[in-house]
C-alpha cells in the first residue's frame, strides 16, 4: 500500500512539472518592434492655389504680376525627430523636387526606427560637404542642372519665369540660388512640427507638405521685380531670396496609410 501512494505521489508530482512546461510554452513571445515609412509629399502652390507653370499668373507681396515656368529645389539631410532627442536621420538624403515632373514631388523615406516622431527636420539646399565633392550621380547629378560648373556648387533652389514689371530682356525673372559658406549661406534648415505624435511600428504614413513659390518675393524681404529680377549667383541678394524660403514649407497633414 505504501508502494501506491509513493507512486501516485510521484505521479503528481510529474503532472505539475508538465503542466508547468506547458504553460511555459504557451506565454507569448513579445512582439518585437520593426521597422516603418515615410512618404513624403511635397505640393507646389502659389499662396493658396496650387502652382501651374507657363500659363498661370499671379501676384507677389507689392501687387505685381508674375509667371513661372521654372521651380526646382532640392530637399535634403531629411530628420525625423521624437520625445527625448530621438532622431532617425535618412541615409544619402538628397532629394531634387521639380514642378515640371510631377513624380519628383514624392518619394519614400524607408527604414525608420520604430519609436515615437513628433517633427521633421531637413534642408532646403545642398550640405557643403557634397558641394565640394565634385560632380555626382543620382539627385546630384548636374545633367539635372542644377549645379554651377563654373562655380563648382550647387543651385539650391530654381524659379524662372515673366513679370511686366521685371526690367531684365524680355522681362524675365531668374532666381539661381546658391552658396554654402561665409555671410551669404544659402542653406536652410526648416522644422515642421506635426500635427500629432506618429508611431513607427512596422507602418507607413504620409506625410504632406505644401510648398509656397510666391513666399520667395514676400516676407521678411520683399521683392521689387523692377529691382531684383535676375540672381545667378551666390551673394548678398540670393541671401535675401533663402532667407524668404526658409518660411516657403508648411505642413499640410501627416496621416497613416
Amino acid at each position: 500500500m505504501k508502494k501506491i501512494h509513493i507512486y501516485f505521489y510521484m505521479l503528481a508530482i510529474a503532472s505539475t512539472l508538465f503542466a508547468s512546461s506547458c504553460k511555459k510554452d504557451e506565454t507569448p513571445t513579445p512582439a518585437v518592434p520593426k521597422n516603418g515609412s515615410i512618404e513624403m509629399h511635397f505640393s507646389n502652390k502659389a499662396d493658396t492655389a496650387d502652382l501651374i507653370l507657363n500659363t498661370q499668373w499671379y501676384k507677389n507681396q507689392q501687387g505685381d504680376s508674375f509667371k513661372v515656368t521654372t521651380f526646382n529645389y532640392y530637399i535634403s539631410n531629411i530628420i525625423f525627430n521624437g520625445p527625448s532627442s530621438t532622431q532617425h536621420k535618412e541615409a544619402e538624403s538628397y532629394h531634387l523636387v521639380q514642378a515640371n515632373n510631377a513624380s519628383s514631388s514624392e518619394f519614400t523615406v524607408s527604414g525608420i526606427a520604430p519609436g515615437q516622431y513628433t517633427s521633421v527636420t531637413f534642408l532646403i539646399g545642398v550640405d557643403s560637404l557634397r558641394n565640394v565633392s565634385g560632380a555626382q550621380t543620382g539627385a546630384l547629378d548636374p545633367a539635372l542642372g542644377m549645379f554651377w560648373t563654373w562655380n563648382s556648387g550647387y543651385i539650391f533652389m530654381k524659379m524662372e519665369g515673366v513679370a511686366p514689371k521685371s526690367t531684365a530682356a524680355g522681362n524675365l525673372l531668374k532666381f539661381h540660388i546658391g552658396g554654402f559658406s561665409g555671410a551669404n549661406n544659402a542653406v536652410r534648415a526648416i522644422t515642421l512640427p506635426f500635427n500629432k505624435t506618429i508611431a513607427i511600428d512596422n507602418n507607413a504614413f504620409h506625410c504632406h507638405i505644401n510648398v509656397n513659390a510666391a513666399q520667395l518675393f514676400a516676407s521678411p524681404n520683399p521683392i521689387n521685380f523692377s529691382i531684383i529680377n535676375t540672381v545667378h549667383m551666390p551673394g548678398a541678394n540670393a541671401k535675401l531670396i533663402a532667407d524668404n524660403y526658409a518660411s516657403m514649407f508648411s505642413l499640410e497633414e501627416i496621416v497613416k496609410k
